[in-house]
């Protein structure tokens, strides 16, 4: 769905995905999906931070935005040719004002590390609205094991970066980069939400399977 179609409210939830131009590959090296991560931290801020340069450039993200946050981010996944991320707005345009600053500030840096010029996302990113709470936790499978889903491996899976760890892992409870008490909170455990999550992860992967073998009949 495009941005256009779509009226962002605070205190609701948002797929938001968009992709490489051409679905070219926005992520060359592991320095690149962390340098897009760390600008996922330091541009979700209402307050102007100026250039990325003019901060700590930490690879580890470990210092995160806290103060009047443009939006929540509740996950995401960094795949080598498209993102996705499941957001929240805390003020109005927030996740409109966020996602201009993180586009224009990653496609600057990228444009100038490998001497390209031009558009490097797919036009204007794409958002679905999240109006229940069942396709709230469906989608946080969906964004946080979305590198499955596509079956990336080999030199792939080292540019991807997700918020799967912070869902899962012993620490789980421990402050991160999303606002993952909405989802987890509604587990026992992070154990139990993973099991949902992978559960959840092999009934699309079904169904994707089956869409795809359908269109091969059509075609046929």
């Amino acid at each position: 769905m495009s941005i256009r179609k779509i009226e962002f409210a605070t205190e609701n939830f948002y797929h938001i995905y968009n992709r490489g131009v051409e679905k070219r590959t926005i992520f060359e090296e592991r320095f690149d999906t962390m340098r897009f991560f760390q600008s996922m931290n330091l541009f979700n801020s209402i307050e102007p931070i100026g250039s990325i340069y003019e901060h700590t450039f930490l690879l580890s993200g470990n210092k995160n935005i806290k103060k009047n946050p443009l939006v929540g981010i509740i996950a995401y996944c960094l795949n080598p040719n498209h993102f996705h991320f499941i957001l929240t707005p805390k003020v109005t345009k927030g996740i409109q004002t966020f996602m201009h600053r993180l586009g224009t500030g990653y496609t600057m840096y990228f444009n100038e590390k490998y001497k390209r010029s031009g558009s490097l996302f797919q036009g204007v990113f794409k958002a679905t609205h999240i109006d229940t709470n069942e396709y709230l936790l469906h989608v946080s499978a969906y964004v946080n094991l979305n590198n499955h889903i596509h079956q990336l491996g080999g030199e792939a899976s080292k540019l991807v970066k997700s918020s799967w760890n912070e869902y899962t892992s012993k620490d789980a409870g421990s402050v991160g980069l999303c606002e993952k008490d909405i989802v987890i909170e509604q587990f026992k455990s992070s154990m139990k939400y993973k099991k949902f999550a992978v559960s959840a992860l092999e009934s699309i992967i079904e169904r994707k399977t089956k869409e795809k073998e359908l269109q091969e009949i059509l075609i046929d």
